[in-house]
């Protein structure tokens, strides 16, 4: 496609599921360092939540093809350019697998920007069927020599392929089969992995996963283990169960779930799972969860795979560590992180600030005698108005930041609006009763669909673009 476009001022961008950026081709030299001012290169972050409407994020996001002209970019950056994207979806499974878009200068536009990138995803998911197609015989080959061993229980796991034998599926009811995919998938990348793993009857089996030659999938082999006396304990049995803290940023929860696990609690983010790698996060996972030890807090449960969610469900079954587990309240508490919330039998329910607005005058000289000595400095009554009719979407964290501001303004004598940091010196500009029901609305909306715009304005009944343009308005980031 790039030597079609040849000598025209277009660019080629590749994206993944995620989305990000995968690969960027400058058919027109001279695009190539406007394109990299605007932040398209290697490795940037394209969803809807990072750029609003864009056409990387946004086809990702509806699995729909979408031309952008101008303003009808959110990112007003990219308003001198026209793109059309579109989703590359795996023929065999229907997965999303990234996203192409072409895009050109607005005043140069191609007629055909469309037709021509539809054109290369059919390329490019064509060739996908093909590799599929001969990865999948061969993982068929591999599981037919396997399973010929007489009651030998074997699973194989593929690109749109989940095969059992029937000991297998006489073994395994499906919970754990569930299980065992998604170990499968994790190990992959390793070649060859085992474990021992106790089936939800209790029975004790070993897994060993290998990938076929040529293959992108597990063949997973199931060994039964001979039955083991099991030792009584000696105290009584331990009945402390997972507990999940439930709160925006800035509430307070990590604060909270380390209060909850205790001194000396092992902390374990989610978000380290990206810049480890999945595999190394879930060995690291098993080995703090299958021995005795302090209590454990894992937070941003948002940020876990469908299979490190599975993973974690079951580990906490039988793992002998108190667990806190934390997460941002939202849509995917019912559907993404089901198996974390029911395994858990206490939740706690962090309030955010803009809903307990009767906290913020104590809790704010609380914390400015906390900084700044009892008795030196005082908030004005007049300041204390203007602060409890902030919307504070930052909570607990952002009040603090401005407390330490103005803090830091004077040394004795009462702080007045004006020594507040400036975007927060006027009363909100929305806190008329119409704009506050408003943003409310729109902020439960956004809440409920655990932060997806797009979720947000169907369940509103409004289109993504007035979504966008109300959020504007209304100062909501």
């Amino acid at each position: 496609m790039g030597r079609e476009l040849d000598g025209t001022p277009a660019v080629l961008v590749l994206g993944d599921a995620s989305p990000s950026v995968v690969h960027v081709q400058h058919v027109d030299r001279s695009v190539r360092q406007e394109m990299t001012d605007l932040g398209v290169t290697v490795g940037a972050q394209v969803g809807e939540e990072n750029l609003g409407i864009n056409a990387l994020g946004t086809p990702a996001l509806t699995g729909k093809g979408v031309l952008l002209r101008g303003e009808e970019h959110s990112a007003e950056r990219f308003s001198s350019f026209v793109c059309y994207g579109h989703p590359i979806v795996h023929p065999v499974s229907g997965r999303l697998e990234g996203v192409l878009s072409i895009s050109c200068r607005a005043q140069a536009e191609l007629p055909l920007l469309g037709p021509m990138a539809r054109q290369v995803v059919r390329d490019i998911e064509e060739r996908l069927r093909r590799d599929a197609g001969l990865a999948q015989q061969r993982l068929l080959a591999a599981f037919q020599k396997a399973a010929r061993r007489r009651g030998h229980a074997v699973m194989v796991v593929g690109e749109g392929v989940v095969l059992a034998s029937p000991p297998a599926l006489d073994l395994l009811p499906p919970v754990d089969q569930t299980i065992v995919r998604a170990w499968s998938e994790i190990v992959r990348p390793l070649g060859e992995a085992t474990r021992r793993y106790t089936l939800t009857s209790g029975r004790t089996v070993r897994l060993r996963s290998t990938s076929p030659e040529g293959t992108d999938g597990s063949l997973i082999h199931i060994l039964p283990e001979p039955d083991a006396p099991r030792e009584l304990p000696d105290g009584p049995l331990r009945t402390a169960r997972p507990l999940l803290i439930v709160g925006e940023p800035g509430t307070g929860r990590t604060t909270r779930a380390r209060q909850a696990a205790g001194t000396g609690a092992t902390i374990l983010d989610a978000d380290h799972a990206l810049t480890q790698g999945p595999q190394a996060w879930a060995r690291s996972l098993e080995r703090l969860l299958a021995t005795e030890g302090p209590p454990i807090v894992v937070e941003n449960l948002s940020r876990l795979s469908e299979h490190l969610v599975t993973l974690l469900a079951h580990l906490l079954r039988d793992t002998p560590r108190d667990v806190v587990l934390t997460a941002s309240p939202g849509g995917h508490l019912e559907t993404d992180l089901v198996p974390l919330v029911a395994v858990c039998a206490a939740r706690e329910d962090l309030v955010p600030l803009r809903q307990r607005r009767h906290d913020i005058a104590p809790l704010a000289r609380s914390m400015l005698a906390e900084i700044a000595g009892a008795g030196r400095v005082r908030l004005s009554r007049e300041t204390v108005r203007v602060l409890t009719e902030q919307p504070w979407h930052g909570n607990l964290s952002e009040l603090r930041e401005v407390v330490q501001t103005l803090a830091a303004s004077r040394s004795a004598g009462d702080l007045v609006p004006s020594d507040l940091p400036l975007p927060y010196r006027q009363e909100n500009p929305d806190a008329s009763p119409l704009r506050k029901a408003e943003r409310d609305i729109i902020l439960a909306a956004i809440a409920a669909a655990g932060g997806n715009k797009l979720q947000a304005a169907r369940a509103l009944g409004v289109s993504r673009s007035t979504l966008y343009n109300r959020m504007r308005a209304l100062r909501i980031h």
